[in-house]
Formats: C-alpha cells, sequence, structure tokens
C-alpha cells in the first residue's frame, strides 16, 4: 500500500494492527468533514472487495422510525418502494438485530439460513440484492447514548457463503474497528454540520452560542443592541428552522454541534475531580477521588 505523503509517521508501537487499519485510522484523524470519513470507510470495504456499504443512524434506538439518516455507496434507490411495505421493512437487520443486540452478524442470502424465518416479500428482497451483487455481507451494530442513538454499518459484496466467511475470519476485526471508529468520527462531523444543513445563519449561531451559554433574553439584546423582541423572534426563527420546541432544546442544540463545550468536559475547572476505581469492588467499595 503507498502511503499518502500527508500522512503522518506512525511509531514502531503502533504498527502492530494490520496496515490497512492502521492507515484507516491515522486518515480517520484528520478528516474535516463527514463526507471524508465515508470515503475512508467505503475504500477500506472496496479494498476487501464488499464494496456495497449501507450506514443508517437513528436518534433513539427505542424508536426506530425516528430516523437520522441513511447512506449507502451504491443506488439504493430500488429500495425506496420496497421499504414503504411495512411487512418487509420490519425485517431489516437494524430492526431485527441491530436495535436490540451488539454482536456483529453475518447477512444476506447466503446466511438465511442462519437468521430468523422470514417472510417471502423479504426473502425476494434478499434474492434482489443478490442479484446486484448483494449475496453476502457482515453488519456491525453501533452505539451512541447522549442522546440514544442507534446505528448499524453493512459491508456486502458477490461471495459465496464460504467465502463471505473466509473474509469474516481474516478481516472481521478491521471492519469492526473501521465502524466503530468511523461512526464515532462521523457523528461528531455530522453533529458540526447541523447549522449548515439546516441554514443556520451566523447571527443565528451566534444567538444559539449565548443561549448555550445561559444567558437570558436581556442580557443577549443587551450585548447584541437589539431588543428582547428581536431577541424572541430570532430565537422563534431558530425554533422553526430547527423544529425544537424550546429554550431548553436550543441550549442542548448549542452544546451538540460545539458551539458551547460539554459541561462535564470544560477545560480549565478548577474544581475538577478525578475518580479511580480500583478492583472489581462493588459500586461505592474501593473507590478513591481525587481534587484535579
Amino acid at each position: 500500500m503507498t502511503i499518502p505523503p500527508s500522512r503522518r509517521p506512525t511509531l514502531d508501537a503502533e504498527r502492530h494492527i494490520p496496515e490497512l487499519l492502521q492507515g484507516f485510522l491515522v486518515d480517520l484523524e484528520t478528516t474535516q468533514g463527514s463526507a471524508e470519513v465515508w470515503a475512508l470507510i467505503v475504500d477500506v470495504g472496496r479494498t476487501l472487495h464488499l464494496p456495497y456499504i449501507d450506514f443508517i443512524s437513528a436518534n433513539n434506538y427505542a424508536n426506530w422510525r425516528k430516523t437520522i439518516f441513511v447512506r449507502t455507496s451504491y443506488d439504493s434507490s430500488w429500495l425506496n418502494e420496497v421499504n414503504e411495505d411495512p411487512d418487509v421493512s420490519k425485517w431489516s437487520y437494524f430492526r431485527t438485530h441491530a436495535l436490540q443486540h451488539l454482536t456483529p452478524i453475518a447477512v444476506g442470502l447466503e446466511f438465511v439460513d442462519e437468521y430468523h424465518h422470514i417472510p417471502e416479500k423479504r426473502y425476494k428482497v434478499l434474492e434482489e440484492a443478490a442479484r446486484r451483487g448483494m449475496r453476502a455481507g457482515f453488519s456491525i451494530p453501533l452505539r451512541l447514548h447522549a442522546p440514544p442513538q442507534s446505528a448499524i454499518i453493512t459491508f456486502s459484496g458477490d461471495h459465496s457463503k464460504r467465502d463471505m466467511h473466509l473474509i469474516i475470519q481474516t478481516h472481521g476485526w478491521v471492519l469492526n474497528t473501521v465502524a466503530m471508529m468511523g461512526h464515532q468520527r462521523y457523528m461528531m462531523h455530522f453533529a458540526a454540520e447541523f447549522t449548515e444543513r439546516n441554514r443556520v445563519s451566523d447571527k443565528q449561531r451566534e444567538l444559539l452560542e449565548m443561549i448555550g451559554n445561559g444567558l437570558q433574553d436581556k442580557v443577549i439584546a443587551d450585548q447584541l443592541g437589539i431588543s428582547v423582541s428581536a431577541v424572541r423572534q430570532r430565537m422563534n426563527n431558530i425554533l422553526a428552522k430547527t423544529g425544537l420546541s424550546n429554550r431548553a432544546d436550543l441550549a442542548a442544540l448549542a452544546m451538540s454541534v460545539g458551539l458551547v463545550p460539554d459541561p462535564l468536559n470544560r477545560e480549565g475547572s478548577q474544581d475538577a475531580m478525578i475518580l479511580v476505581e480500583m478492583g472489581v469492588a462493588k459500586s461505592g467499595r474501593g473507590r478513591i477521588r481525587t481534587r484535579g
């Protein structure tokens, strides 16, 4: 593998992992947006002859309907009509496995005999996917817990059950790590890109930051040199644009997109507490708290 000139040199101690995974992680460190992360994930899949990649995320894994996004490396428009049928969509790997479990799972027509009994309609979808080059794949469930989010990344290709089994045995750890680390980095960028996707103006971003910092309307009005009613009008405009419902939601949004720091991870806190726990004692035992 040719090392890009822009890639940082690695220590010998960093090179005890597969070269493909090492390159992915080093490149991941320098990504500036979610599209760059996606390109890296897709590149790994293609390198391992798994070019068909699906990435699905929902913002509440107790309610699969609250989907954040669906991203694919291929033209998946043929699935739109299929997924409109609830009797088919409810048998997706996202709903039947990833929402409840953390174990990676082999998927596709080649592994249908190892999965739940599925209805004929769903079986036909798997047959069509196989016809399009997605005979077998490997799905990795993913989690973010604040706010609760569930996701799944699936790498698929035109492989027999035996060949896919060999790919999983040989590269499963790489694919699992790529999915987990790529998901975290992707969601970090995806959150930061919220204001751009929703066309939040610079003035509205400024107001969001002030709200996130806990400033009240009168203080905000004084600092901006506008009336309180103008502040509230701008706030209402942001609520309408983002689909949020109240001031608390706006404050949470400001933190999520990085306009204000997480209160639990602010730098320079003089009262920071370091919790040190040793052994496997029950909660409340074997615990040392040190003031930082």
